[in-house]
């Protein structure tokens, strides 16, 4: 089965923007001969640990990323199922693909500074921001949901999920019973249409990393990175000690020599020995004493280092100590903030759903009055009209006799009914642009409350990315 295009072109992106290969990439076959893996691990230590390793055939180049993953990316038990050695050599894009999200991982995770995501388009940083979360969320079981995500029969859940991340809500789509805050969801800004309030614009790739879920993420990762260190140097330190017991056993043993040949010598120039043999047994002393001398020095030698490395073992026993109460309580103020943000936003949405139903209302409210108003205008022209030509009538009636007077008697009637008729429009038209008035008010307060309401969710977001940068440094 083909691999997701959008996220195959956005690890290739990725792999471009490391700077490690001198032209572009443009397909996952240009990675089977693996030196641009290679190159990225040198990258992200900023050693050449494998060097050597670019000159060695494809299995050892094999052998060494599958060593470098089983060390670095937490997943040491489901590496060698996740990414098969035999699928690397035969250069299936599949495993190719998986090495290239793991590593994407690893260096977002353990870089301080992981460079600028906004080189990326918008596209690419939500495609490699939802890369980096379905990693998070599936740690314990990569082994079985990698392979599906990068594959295209997911590309067209999986695409809608990925844009329903990061676009905005349609205003007029119903909104769920209870709906649950995700991380990505915190950097969105649910906006109502004819509020005009201004929209800042984001980097799905850099909203991703200031959250809660990846900062805590990597505290972990550090901390693990830590304690792994600490424990190296406690073998490394209790192998000194092995060693130093070793050369002061050597020591003492060569000091019973010397002791014996040093008595051996008293005795045998009592006895008279004679002087050749005495030179070889003064030879013999000279070499002891000379070995001596040298494993004492061995010795004192493994005795300092011993002492620098049991101060730099406290050393990071402290800074393991601050790094794990620290941890803890930015742990605790995030899900302090956490739950605020999601009782806010809950709230917001709640309001947002309610104001949004009730300018409909007001609207609707507002064209009827204004219909009803300019059907009364047309009505009031149109019997203005009819006023003035009974005005010319009855103007000339006032020339007749009395006997064409009585005849058109009923128009003058019909004429003082149409202007008492006008006169109860003109006031209904009164009462209307009062209602519209007062529309236009509850319509003008309905989004200031609004634009109230997203600037305290925006003051809460940015408290939270002050704790979540505050974890970071």
């Amino acid at each position: 089965m083909s691999l997701h295009g959008a996220r195959v072109a956005a690890l290739l992106a990725w792999v471009n923007s490391t700077k490690v290969c001198p032209d572009p990439l443009k397909d996952l076959s240009q990675l089977q001969d693996c030196s641009v893996f290679i190159r990225i691990i040198h990258k992200i230590h900023g050693s050449k640990e494998g060097e050597s390793v670019l000159d060695q055939p494809l299995p050892e180049r094999i052998s060494f990323i599958h060593g470098f993953l089983q060390k670095h990316c937490r997943h040491k038990l489901a590496a060698e199922n996740l990414v098969s050695a035999q699928k690397l050599l035969d250069g299936e894009e599949l495993a190719l693909a998986k090495v290239a999200v793991l590593l994407l991982y690893h260096t977002s995770m353990s870089c301080k500074n992981p460079g600028d995501w906004n080189e990326f388009d918008y596209k690419t940083q939500v495609e490699l921001a939802s890369i980096l979360k379905f990693v998070l969320d599936n740690e314990e079981c990569l082994n079985e949901n990698l392979e599906p995500f990068l594959q295209k029969k997911a590309e067209q859940s999986s695409s809608s999920v990925s844009s329903s991340s990061f676009e905005e809500h349609s205003p007029l789509s119903p909104l769920p019973h209870k709906r649950e805050v995700h991380f990505l969801e915190l950097q969105r800004i649910s906006c109502f249409p004819s509020t005009n309030l201004p929209s800042t614009p984001s980097s799905p790739m850099g909203d991703i990393m200031q959250t809660p879920q990846f900062q805590l993420r990597r505290l972990k990762e550090q901390l693990v990175f830590e304690r792994e260190n600490r424990e190296e140097l406690e073998v490394e330190m209790a192998e000194n000690h092995k060693l130093v017991m070793e050369k002061d056993a050597q020591i003492t043993m060569m000091q019973q020599r010397i002791d014996r040949l040093v008595k051996l010598n008293e005795k045998q120039a009592e006895n008279q020995l004679e002087p050749k043999e005495m030179e070889e047994l003064r030879e013999k002393n000279e070499s002891l004493v000379g070995r001596l001398h040298e494993a004492f020095r061995q010795c004192q030698d493994l005795k300092t280092e011993k002492a620098q490395m049991d101060r730099k073992i406290n050393k990071l026993s402290e800074e393991n100590g601050d790094l794990s109460f620290k941890l803890r309580e930015i742990a605790s103020n995030m899900v302090q903030l956490q739950r605020a943000l999601n009782e806010l936003s809950e709230e917001h949405n709640t309001a947002m759903a309610q104001s949004q139903e009730k300018q409909r209302q007001l609207e609707k409210e507002l064209h009827a009055a204004l219909q009803d108003k300019k059907c009364s205008e047309e009505k009031i022209e149109i019997l203005q009209g009819k006023i003035s030509l009974l005005e010319d009538q009855l103007a000339k009636l006032e020339e007749c006799s009395t006997q064409e007077k009585g005849e058109v008697m009923g128009d003058v009637l019909k004429l003082e009914e149409l202007k008492q008729e006008v006169s109860s429009l003109t006031a209904k038209g009164m009462r209307l642009e009062e209602e519209k008035q007062q529309l236009d008010s509850l319509v003008t307060s309905l989004q200031s409350s609004l634009s109230e309401s997203h600037r305290a969710r925006e003051r809460l977001k940015r408290d939270l990315q002050a704790r979540a940068a505050e974890g970071q440094a």
